[in-house]
């Protein structure tokens, strides 16, 4: 039942509805095109769905035990040592900028280093542990063996497109990122919204952990997950795209795969940051699709949606139950860096008994588009 599933939400991604202007269509359609194109690859093994597959809400979903952090690269053997975050409702992240407050928020990728959807676009193609082509003229030169790609390129971007390899590549980093802007990656269709609209009832569960999500007293979910000021409000991406440390370890068994050695840094590794109070931050990710999209953090450290509860619950609680990781019945390992961890918000709620752990997570879960609520099922 499971693959047939994935088979035909694979399909839905080739079956856009039309939009008003046919310019837009047919950018839409030529990113969609280019999104599931292997060619773009050095070993034409890989294309952006390979890390992020249409039948797993856009989340790499071929990788087994730890391999299951990080995605494989073209070449067949090279681990990354971030995990592949959910395309889903990432056209809603807004360009990388330094808030009036002095926190910095948005920009693609966990870093921020890539200031739109386009620019994000550019990068895995180039990368020699994802996709491994050498430079945009090698890419350029892959899209010109197409005859659908020429024409369509010169139809949406100009008869010159082609004339420099930097302006055909940011091209084909545009209408990627048009096709990542389509209702497919943005539905808002989760029970959350159907509940919104009267089209679903929550389970009791589900309730109690919305109030206490929303809550400015059991929890301090919304500080960051939050990004209109009232609660409940239709649209509502579960995110404020601001960045924090929140202490995650380190995930020891993936680096012993990968071989990498040096530090994540995070934001301080963003090419106009250069503030030492920033290692160790990530941008805040979204919660909708959060409970189908796992392994959780920047590096995939934990594989379960509840341990990820505790984990921020740990902060709370002086029980000694709750300083122990549930996945590896030890106690949660240190944090990776040190600094700059975001006490203030972590220590914000009281500690929360199993009932309220499990009420959380049935709220979350309630954010699953309706395309992938069949993932829920399977995990049962």
């Amino acid at each position: 039942m499971r693959n047939k599933c994935i088979f035909a939400l694979a399909s839905l991604a080739f079956s856009l509805p039309l939009a008003a202007s046919s310019a837009v269509v047919e950018k839409e359609q030529l990113g969609q095109a280019l999104f599931f194109d292997t060619a773009l690859s050095k070993n034409h093994t890989q294309s952006c769905a390979t890390c992020h597959q249409a039948g797993q809400a856009f989340i790499d979903g071929r990788g087994k035990g730890v391999a299951a952090a990080v995605s494989l690269g073209d070449d067949g053997h090279s681990l990354g040592d971030r995990n592949a975050p959910t395309v889903t409702y990432t056209a809603a992240i807004p360009p990388f900028h330094l808030k009036t407050s002095g926190t910095y928020a948005g920009g693609l990728f966990l870093d921020g280093r890539a200031a739109t959807l386009a620019d994000q676009a550019e990068g895995p193609p180039l990368n020699p542990i994802e996709m491994g082509m050498t430079s945009a003229a090698e890419v350029v030169a892959r899209l010109k063996l197409n005859p659908s790609y020429v024409q369509s390129f010169k139809q949406l971007y100009g008869e010159a497109v082609f004339a420099d390899a930097e302006t055909a590549y940011k091209a084909m980093a545009d209408a990627i990122a048009a096709f990542e802007r389509t209702e497919l990656f943005n539905p808002y269709d989760s029970k959350y919204d159907r509940e919104l609209r009267g089209e679903y009832t929550f389970t009791d569960e589900e309730e109690l952990g919305r109030t206490l999500f929303f809550s400015q007293q059991f929890t301090n979910c919304n500080q960051c997950h939050q990004l209109e000021t009232t609660p409940n409000r239709a649209g509502e991406v579960f995110t404020n795209f601001e960045y924090h440390n929140i202490g995650v370890p380190e995930n020891k068994a993936l680096r012993a795969m990968n071989g990498v050695k040096v530090l994540d840094e995070g934001l301080f590794q963003h090419p106009d940051v250069n503030d030492p109070a920033q290692r160790g931050k990530f941008r805040t990710s979204t919660l909708r699709n959060v409970a189908v999209t796992g392994p959780y953090m920047h590096n995939g450290v934990f594989k379960d949606l509840r341990t990820v509860v505790l984990f921020y619950n740990k902060f709370n609680s002086k029980a000694a139950k709750r300083q122990i990781n549930p996945e590896t019945g030890e106690p949660w390992g240190d944090p990776e860096i040190p600094e700059n961890i975001s006490m203030d918000l972590l220590t914000l709620g009281p500690a929360l008994d199993d009932r309220r752990v499990d009420a959380l997570v049935a709220f979350m879960k309630t954010l699953t588009d309706k395309r992938y609520e069949f993932l829920l099922e399977t995990d049962q």
